[in-house]
């Protein structure tokens, strides 16, 4: 099943640009799942399990270094052209 997530990430701390740009550097470059970096969210497609995996793995890496909100929409039928 092919999904489509928008994730936006707010850093619960003054410097908040740091761990922005490391959740970034986690999701990029992984096969199979596009990016699309907004300046508000970012998109994720690609199939369900890689998907899902990154992004457990990714949050979890930032939420046990930073006080951390992360507001997730995730669709299996809104594809963008």
């Amino acid at each position: 099943m092919h999904i489509t997530v928008e994730i936006s990430y707010y850093p619960l701390m003054e410097r908040y640009e740091e761990p922005v740009l490391e959740l970034l550097a986690l999701l990029e470059n992984q096969a199979g799942i596009e990016i699309e970096t907004g300046t508000m969210s970012t998109l994720l497609r690609g199939d369900f399990e890689p998907v899902m995996e990154l992004l457990n793995s990714s949050m979890k890496t930032l939420m046990e270094k930073h006080p951390s909100v992360f507001n997730l929409k995730i669709s299996n039928s809104c594809e963008l052209a």
